[in-house]
């Protein structure tokens, strides 16, 4: 099922970033601390495939994604969206 980006939200950490979606993508915390983790993970997978990416969060309504520090975010954020938008 498709999701809709509501926001991006910066977090404590400038490498990560909170998209928050327009339902529910997890009923229980899902976190993936590198590629080899998510590949069983349809979302995950397609996620981990972005130049950048380091680790995942999926719970809620909302998704942390972690960023290598050298990759800046606008060559991530609109991936990001793109990805979700056609999980």
């Amino acid at each position: 099922m498709p999701f809709k980006v509501l926001e991006v939200q910066p977090t404590p950490n400038p490498n990560a970033y909170k998209f928050v979606l327009d339902h529910p993508i997890a009923d229980q915390p899902a976190s993936f601390f590198n590629a080899e983790q998510g590949k069983s993970h349809p979302v995950a997978a397609r996620l981990f495939a972005i130049d950048g990416v380091t680790t995942l969060l999926l719970l809620g309504d909302f998704v942390t994604v972690n960023k290598r520090p050298e990759v800046p975010w606008r060559a991530i954020t609109n991936k990001v969206r793109d990805v979700l938008s056609k999980a």
